[in-house]
């Protein structure tokens, strides 16, 4: 069979049969089905080597009956219209699946940051803002760091926005670094939130996670952390991890701090002493009790679903499985974290981090987490009750009580 993996058309699809469990008519399927609001932009700049060069950008804003919009800027060279709505869609419910009061939106431009100087990234961070301001605020839409953007990006970006309004607005961006209102925590709540929900996970299926072997498609900011976090905190074997170049192994488990070393210093986990070099396809079939994609979308498909050997699925990457694959891991009994529940530690703690910036009052490390892990365990349980309540996989369940929490919203507002 041929599956079709377009981003935005796997979110209108797993909408469409979280409308069909609900018992909503098209009316309101079609409601939800297309962003509010979605802008290109066209970016010109001169590079560092004398040549002008023109980037595309997009900002969607799904849904704000929450809420501002919130979510991130990807910059990377597939970056895509249809990505790029998708991935709001998907905030749009991850909000709304954790219940705080946000919309969902995303942004991106096609570029490849890897090849450019500091100077070219300044100057294509403050045009976004510049071609966007009209349309972004805190009270509006908060953009946050996302693939290749990063805190001082982020900075770039607000001090961009402040120039432009002519006053202070912390709360415009997120992700930013500490000193300039940062929230402590941030750099490591996607994986951290991610934790807490396996940490539940492995209570409802009676793992003991002391020597649970673990395996990280993507070893990024989120898979690298959510690693040492599982082995250093639980006693986890990472057994395997993995990034764009390859993959290693090691039966009997490697170290995960040593592994992230290794990648700072040659740009990759390949090479690791002590481990064997895999595919990113082998890894996710290996035979493990927990495995973490942390990559990429379509990862788990039809062509591979029934050959994954895991317990527990934790998706910290957006999007990693299609609506088929799904299925097949409900049927053969795989508890999966879906995505915008698994990685929702980022929002979450970027909502904290606009929440300390309105009133200029910052919270410790440890007052960031706690209040985390009552989010995260929270919206896990109401997920795991939901999807048993439909007799369905724990997507639709966190689709079920995110697309009625949107709705009821939209109803008080009297948009439908």
């Amino acid at each position: 069979m041929t599956e079709n993996l377009d981003p935005f058309s796997i979110s209108q699809k797993q909408l469409y049969e979280a409308c069909k469990i609900k018992g909503y008519d098209t009316q309101i399927y079609e409601t939800l089905s297309v962003p509010e609001r979605f802008v290109e932009v066209k970016i010109t700049m001169k590079m560092d080597n004398g040549t002008i060069k023109t980037f595309k950008g997009f900002r969607s804003q799904y849904n704000t009956a929450r809420g501002p919009g919130k979510g991130g800027i990807r910059w990377h060279p597939e970056e895509s219209a249809s990505l790029v709505k998708a991935l709001s869609a998907w905030m749009t419910w991850k909000t709304a699946c954790v219940d705080i009061p946000l919309g969902g939106a995303k942004g991106g431009i096609i570029c490849d940051p890897k090849g450019m100087s500091s100077r070219e990234l300044e100057t294509l961070a403050r045009s976004y803002i510049r071609q966007l301001a009209d349309v972004l605020g805190p009270n509006v839409d908060v953009p946050a760091p996302d693939v290749y953007t990063n805190p001082q990006i982020m900075a770039w970006m607000m001090d961009e926005y402040e120039k432009i309004t002519r006053k202070h607005v912390p709360s415009i961006i997120t992700g930013k670094p500490l000193p300039l209102g940062g929230s402590a925590g941030r750099s490591i709540a996607t994986a951290q939130g991610g934790v807490y929900t396996i940490r539940e996970a492995a209570k409802d299926i009676g793992l003991n996670l002391n020597g649970a072997k673990v395996a990280v498609q993507g070893y990024g900011n989120a898979g690298s952390w959510a690693a040492k976090l599982l082995h250093d905190e639980f006693g986890c074997t990472i057994i395997a991890v993995s990034d764009s170049r390859g993959g290693i192994y090691a039966k009997e488990g490697l170290n995960p701090h040593k592994a992230a070393e290794h990648k700072e210093n040659t740009r990759s986990v390949i090479g690791l002493k002590g481990t064997e070099e895999i595919t990113n396809e082998d890894l996710l079939e290996l035979e493990c009790d927990i495995l973490i994609p942390a990559a990429l979308e379509n990862v788990i498909t039809h062509e591979n679903a029934q050959n994954i050997k895991t317990k527990i699925i934790c998706e910290l990457a957006n999007g990693p499985t299609t609506p088929y694959a799904d299925d097949l891991l409900f049927d053969n009994n795989i508890l999966v974290i879906p995505d915008f529940l698994a990685n929702a530690g980022g929002v979450t703690v970027s909502y904290f981090e606009m929440v300390q910036g309105y009133y200029l009052y910052f919270w410790t490390e440890k007052e960031v987490f706690a209040a985390l892990d009552r989010v995260m365990t929270n919206a896990y349980r109401s997920t795991i009750e939901e999807a048993k309540k439909y007799n369905t996989h724990n997507r639709m369940g966190a689709y079920s009580i995110s697309v009625e929490r949107v709705l009821e919203a939209m109803k008080l507002r009297g948009w439908i």
